[in-house]
C-alpha cells in the first residue's frame, strides 16, 4: 500500500514537473506574430435623389440639400472602391505580457481629401497589459452597435468617432471598463450672425482633454453598456471693443448600449445617446456649439455659445438565414435642439434606415444587394427632404498571419 502511494506520487511529482518546464518553455519561446489584413470592395448603386457630390456613396443626413435642388436634379448612378481596406497588426512577447499594435488604412477621402479616392488613417494604435495609446475608437462609442451593412457611413444616430487617446483598461475581457483622456475638438455654428465682426476676432480654445469612459456588462446573451463623456471649450474675444464674448462652455454625453442575441442566429445592435456639445462624436451630426441670443446679458454680452442638446438612437437587427445568405434591417434617428441665432436652414432632424440581402458564395467573398433611406429636415424654414438609394456591392477579404508559434 505504502509503495503504491509512493509510486502514485512519484508520477504526480513528474507530471507537474512536465506541465510546468512546458509552460515555461512556452513563455520563453514565444515569437512575434504579424497579421496583414483587409479587403478589396467594389461598390455600385443609384441615387433616385441627391445629396452632396462629395458624400456621392454614403448615406448622410446632413449632406442631403438644404434647399430645393441645392445639387442639381435629382437621380445618379455612382461606383467606386473607397471602402477598401488595408491593416497590419503585430503582436510581441515582452516581459510585461503581449504588446499588441495595429496601424490600419482605407481609402475613403474626408476633410481637405473629401470625395477623393485617397489612402486614409484609420487606426494607429498599440497597448501592452492595462494601457494603450494612439488614435482608436473612443470609449464614448461602441463599435459593436454598427450593423452589418453596405452602406460606408452607417447609422446617423450613433456615436461614430475613432481619436487620439490614452486610456486605462483595468478590466478586460466580455465585461470591461475603460478609461481615457482624448483629444479635444469642436465646432461652432454662428449662424445669421456670422458677418459681425466682433464675432472674427473670436477663438475657440480647448483648455483640457476630453475625459471619457466604458463599462460593459457581458454574459452569454450578449452585453449592456454605458459610456460617458466630459469636455471643455472656452470662447476667446481678442477683440477690444465695447463687446465681451469670452465664455467657458461644457459639453457632456451619456451612451447606452447593447448587443442581443435571442437565438444564435440574430443580433439585435441597440444604442441610446443623450448630450449637450458633443456631436463631432456622432457619426453625422453639425456643430457642436451654437450662437444664441441673450437678453439678459446687457449691451456688453448681447449673444452668447451654446452647447447643442442631440438627442440619438440606433436599432438594427442582423439575422443569418444560414451559413450563406444574412440579413440586416434596421433605423437611426439624430435631434438637434437648435439654438435662436441659427440660419433657418441649418440641420436639425436626420432619419437614417436600409435593409439588405447578402450571399458568400466561398469564404472571403460577399456580394449583396441594399435599400437605402434618409431624410433631413431643417431647423425653421420648413423644408424637409427625404433620399432613396440602392446599392451593390462585392467584397473579398485577405489575411495572412506570420511568425508565433
Amino acid at each position: 500500500m505504502h509503495a503504491a502511494l509512493i509510486v502514485l506520487a512519484g508520477l504526480v511529482a513528474v507530471t507537474t514537473s512536465a506541465h510546468a518546464q512546458a509552460a515555461g518553455q512556452s513563455s520563453t519561446d514565444a515569437k512575434p506574430r504579424i497579421e496583414i489584413y483587409g479587403h478589396v470592395m467594389t461598390d455600385m448603386g443609384y441615387d433616385f435623389n441627391q445629396n452632396n457630390p462629395n458624400w456621392f456613396d454614403v448615406v448622410r443626413p446632413t449632406k442631403l440639400p438644404s434647399v430645393p435642388n441645392e445639387f442639381g436634379r435629382d437621380g445618379r448612378f455612382y461606383s467606386g472602391v473607397r471602402q477598401s481596406r488595408f491593416g497590419v497588426k503585430t503582436y510581441t512577447p515582452t516581459d510585461l505580457g503581449e504588446l499588441r499594435t495595429t496601424f490600419e488604412y482605407e481609402l475613403f477621402g474626408t476633410g481637405v481629401d473629401e470625395g477623393q479616392t485617397t489612402f486614409r488613417l484609420r487606426h494607429a494604435y498599440g497597448e501592452l497589459g492595462q494601457f494603450g495609446a494612439g488614435q482608436y475608437w473612443s470609449p464614448f462609442m461602441d463599435i459593436d452597435v454598427f450593423p452589418n451593412s453596405l452602406e460606408y457611413w452607417g447609422p446617423n444616430g450613433m456615436v461614430f468617432f475613432r481619436n487620439v487617446q490614452f486610456r486605462w483598461m483595468p478590466i478586460q475581457g466580455d465585461t470591461r471598463l475603460t478609461l481615457a483622456i482624448e483629444r479635444p475638438g469642436a465646432s461652432a455654428d454662428a449662424g445669421r450672425l456670422e458677418d459681425r465682426i466682433e464675432l472674427q476676432n473670436v477663438l475657440g480654445r480647448f483648455p483640457m482633454p476630453d475625459v471619457s469612459g466604458e463599462y460593459r456588462f457581458g454574459r452569454n446573451w450578449g452585453y449592456v453598456e454605458v459610456a460617458g463623456i466630459v469636455r471643455r471649450f472656452d470662447i476667446d474675444d481678442r477683440l477690444d471693443d465695447e463687446f465681451d464674448l469670452e465664455q467657458t462652455i461644457w459639453g457632456w454625453g451619456v451612451n447606452l448600449s447593447s448587443n442581443l442575441k435571442p437565438t444564435d442566429a440574430d443580433t439585435i445592435r441597440l444604442q441610446l445617446v443623450y448630450g449637450e456639445g458633443v456631436e463631432n462624436y456622432m457619426n453625422d451630426a453639425p456643430v457642436d456649439v451654437g450662437i444664441e441670443l441673450n437678453p439678459g446679458g446687457g449691451p456688453r454680452r448681447p449673444i452668447r455659445g451654446a452647447a447643442l442638446p442631440l438627442l440619438g438612437i440606433v436599432a438594427f437587427l442582423d439575422h443569418n438565414w444560414n451559413d450563406q445568405w444574412s440579413s440586416s434591417g434596421g433605423y437611426s434617428f439624430l435631434d438637434i435642439d437648435n439654438t435662436n441665432g441659427q440660419n433657418p436652414s441649418a440641420f436639425s432632424e436626420g432619419h437614417y434606415a436600409l435593409v439588405n440581402l447578402l450571399h458568400y458564395p466561398v469564404k472571403n467573398v460577399l456580394v449583396g444587394g441594399e435599400f437605402q433611406y434618409g431624410r433631413r429636415v431643417n431647423f425653421s424654414d420648413g423644408f424637409r427632404v427625404n433620399d432613396f438609394r440602392i446599392q451593390f456591392s462585392f467584397k473579398y477579404n485577405f489575411l495572412f498571419s506570420l511568425g508565433g508559434q
